[in-house]
């Protein structure tokens, strides 16, 4: 007999994937019938066979890999600023008190503007060239990291702050061995999560200005009216978004295993 108020058996991580796939598969099945019982008209939704066929049509193509590496390459060097510039002035700005109240009203008026809000001004110092992606991408996901490095720092025990303080630690020294690692499992929460806005921005800008990528092929692709290719052009967006994902998960729980947060994760 299980015993009043004990917990709930957690699921294995072998069965959280198999969870996960049987949703993919799933999701595969539907598309695949849609189109092919009329319910939906092939035109608008080509059956998953198809799609997957010019996937793979694609993939045998140069210029595929081309605007593959073309939307990587902006999503890495606007994720790599984005993550510098927010640890720096979340560590900065959380750290200072006072500066932390000054710039309080500045944040929380810049950070909801959305990224594609800034497109016309992208566009006229940028034209369609890569920095025009860069500042999307870079806007997008430096108040991710900002905010949560701010959340990181607040959360420091004023305890040992204080204890820090008794044994003469100075600033880089408390910066160091109370601040940071209180802070850390947030940055990683912050990357994890700017990773994913990147990669959406990326797309978005290579979409909408023009700009080298994958968004700029489907946009092709849909001008040009060639629906299954510009649906397997999407599929690759997804699939992109989902190894980013998973890499970022990997690494939090490689580099913050001590962490109670991670250490939880593991089945008992």
């Amino acid at each position: 007999m299980t015993a009043v108020g004990a917990a709930a058996p957690r699921t294995a991580p072998g069965g959280r994937a198999l969870l996960g796939l049987s949703g993919l598969a799933g999701l595969l099945v539907l598309v695949e019938l849609l189109p092919r019982t009329g319910i939906v008209s092939d035109s608008y939704l080509p059956p998953t066979s198809r799609i997957l066929a010019a996937l793979a049509d694609e993939a045998a193509t140069g210029a595929f890999w081309v605007a593959v590496g073309d939307t990587l390459t902006a999503w890495a060097i606007g994720l790599a600023i984005a993550v510098v510039a927010g640890v720096g002035a979340g560590v900065l700005i959380g750290a200072v008190p006072v500066l932390r109240a000054v710039t309080a009203s500045t944040v929380e008026f810049l950070r909801p503007i959305p990224s594609v809000a800034l497109i016309p001004l992208a566009v006229l110092l940028y034209g369609s060239d890569l920095g025009s992606t860069l500042l999307l991408v870079v806007y997008a996901a430096f108040w991710q990291v900002l905010v949560q490095v701010l959340y990181g720092v607040a959360d420091v025990d004023p305890v040992a702050d204080e204890t820090a303080r008794s044994f003469r630690f100075g600033p880089w020294a408390r910066i160091r061995y109370v601040l940071w690692p209180t802070a850390l499992p947030y940055v990683f929460t912050g990357v994890r999560l700017a990773a994913s806005v990147a990669l959406v921005l990326a797309v978005t800008a290579e979409l909408v200005i023009g700009a080298p990528g994958l968004g700029a092929v489907i946009a092709v692709a849909q001008t040009s009216n060639a629906i299954t290719t510009m649906y397997a052009l999407i599929v690759v967006t997804g699939l992109l978004g989902v190894a980013i994902n998973l890499a970022a998960r990997y690494a939090e729980r490689h580099f913050l295993a001590w962490h109670q947060s991670v250490r939880g994760e593991a089945p008992s």
